[in-house]
């Protein structure tokens, strides 16, 4: 049923338990920098979140009211919704078992209140692997629910593959697609949108869009890999050629390094935002990013991004649910480790990630 080769299913478990840090590590950005000389007068800010799930979390998680202050700012935030949100669970063995997600809208209203952001600023990706975990069935209630909360969704077939948002002046379109799905492809396929069907007219439907500024949010790459494979980045220089101004993927659970291409800024991953997986997880895992973007809406620079940041942060356990802190709440081994891995992944200085 799903589309992924058994190379990948075999070493799913030991990378898992223990994250790959090899492959490709040159060419990569700074977690800051700015791509503009001279500021913009105005700016809008998106913020961009990981993948989103309540497998970890029967109850809504706990923010840091730093790390809530950093969504709050934005004028867009834009995640991806890992986790079906349907009120009865059609595979409640599975789900129980965390292989299935499922998320009730209770949960959603309860994050939007942590983050302290209204449903009308958020927009949630289904171009996911897991989004038909409940069947089409529960595929159609999502799609419902969401809707009645007043949050709008991308990466599904029934409109173009482009959505444009006016964001405080500036159109914003976004394209949300997947290299990976857990169901039959017929099903899957006549709801979602998957990075080979837009690759078949080499892009032209998404970067003939008329937009200030396009951005990509992939579902790709190899899950709990630090660093993205040869074709991740092949795809990433071919949508920066076309047009794409952003890019902040998903679906390796892990943070994965910033890259520029030009005036491109590839996030490649920004592992997960609520844990995807199991409750218990090693640390690695448990490292999440936020990719800041400010925009100019100044002419004629509308649309080009004028500085980025990543935003790491760490999920804890706390019984039923999970507490999102910076890095700096850390404390002892855990606190160094992590340093560590953020150093080798984003080029993070030590003294940076100890004041985060």
């Amino acid at each position: 049923m799903s589309n992924f080769p058994l190379p990948y299913r075999l070493s799913w478990l030991p990378r898992f338990l223990r994250p790959s840090l090899g492959g490709d590590i040159t060419g990569f950005a700074a977690p800051a920098g700015r791509l503009m000389a001279q500021p913009p007068q105005k700016t809008v800010r998106l913020v961009f979140l990981g993948d989103i799930s309540a497998v970890a979390n029967r109850r809504a998680p706990e923010i840091d009211e730093n790390l809530a202050a950093v969504i709050a700012s934005a004028d867009l935030v834009v995640g991806n919704c890992e986790s079906p949100v349907v009120g009865r669970r059609r595979t409640p063995l599975r789900t129980r078992l965390g292989t299935h997600h499922a998320m009730d809208a209770g949960f959603l209203l309860g994050l939007l209140a942590a983050m302290d952001v209204d449903a009308d600023r958020l927009v949630l990706s289904l171009a996911n692997n897991h989004v038909l975990d409940q069947g089409t069935d529960g595929f159609a209630e999502t799609r419902a629910t969401l809707r009645s909360l007043g949050i709008r969704t991308i990466g599904t077939t029934d409109h173009t593959p482009v959505t444009t948002l006016a964001v405080e002046g500036v159109t914003i379109g976004l394209v949300a697609f997947t290299d990976w799905r857990n169901a039959d492809v017929r099903k899957f396929a006549r709801r979602v949108v998957m990075t080979k069907k837009l690759a078949r007219d080499d892009w032209r439907s998404v970067c003939s869009v008329q937009a200030d500024l396009l951005c990509a949010v992939p579902h790709w790459d190899w899950e709990f890999c630090h660093f993205p494979r040869t074709g991740t980045r092949a795809l990433a220089h071919r949508l920066a050629a076309q047009g794409i101004g952003l890019i902040a993927g998903h679906h390796a659970h892990v943070v994965q390094p910033l890259e520029r291409i030009g005036d491109t800024v590839v996030a490649y991953g920004l592992g997960d935002f609520l844990g995807t997986a199991f409750a218990r997880q090693p640390w690695p895992g448990r490292i999440g990013a936020m990719l800041v973007a400010d925009i100019s809406a100044d002419r004629p620079s509308m649309g080009r991004v004028a500085a980025y940041e990543m935003v790491p942060f760490m999920r804890l356990r706390e019984r039923h649910r999970e507490r999102l802190v910076g890095i700096g709440h850390l404390n002892g081994t855990l606190k160094d480790k992590v340093a560590d891995r953020l150093s080798r992944v984003l080029g993070f200085r030590r003294p940076t990630v100890a004041g985060t």
